[in-house]
């Protein structure tokens, strides 16, 4: 039977082909990209660094691993494991935001500001640092090989002369 000069059974057919791409179209437009991954893994970073999650923070991080801290001092990526097994500074609030990433090829340069809240000698302080860090892609893997942070002053400390 046709209808229309199209016959069922090709209508049928395309029905049917049209039916079996729409998964492979649904999963490629579930694909992260590489920002968005990225910018999970600082996420995810920072929640396993308070939660003492050594595993995590060791899956991303390249064994060349150097990290620069605020203070100037350096370490590899043994002595960040140590640091995140042993933290126990209380956090009350951690808010990464205003991520810039740049990708080149198989390289990404991520900065992003770090908001913290939480208790010094009982009062409530924020302490805002920026972070450059980079990362290489292995294996379909994103690793961390540096890290810098910098610990922002305080508005009323970032003042100059002539503006207090």
């Amino acid at each position: 039977m046709s209808t229309g000069g199209f016959p069922m059974v090709w209508r049928g057919m395309v029905l049917c082909l049209v039916m079996a791409t729409l998964p492979a179209i649904t999963a490629a437009q579930a694909v992260k990209s590489d920002q968005q991954t990225l910018m999970e893994l600082e996420h995810k970073w920072n929640a396993a660094f308070h939660q003492g999650d050594v595993t995590f923070i060791d899956s991303i991080l390249a064994d060349e691993f150097v990290a620069t801290y605020d203070n100037g001092t350096q370490a590899d990526k043994k002595k960040e494991l140590a640091l995140a097994g042993s933290f126990n500074q209380q956090i009350d609030a951690s808010a990464l935001e205003d991520f810039d990433i740049k990708l080149y090829d198989k390289t990404a340069v991520v900065m992003f500001t770090l908001h913290l809240i939480g208790p010094v000698q009982g009062k409530p302080v924020q302490m805002t640092y920026r972070y450059l860090d980079v990362w290489v892609l292995r294996n379909g893997k994103w690793l961390c090989v540096a890290s810098q942070s910098t610990k922002m002053a305080s508005p009323a400390s970032a003042q100059t002369p002539s503006d207090r």
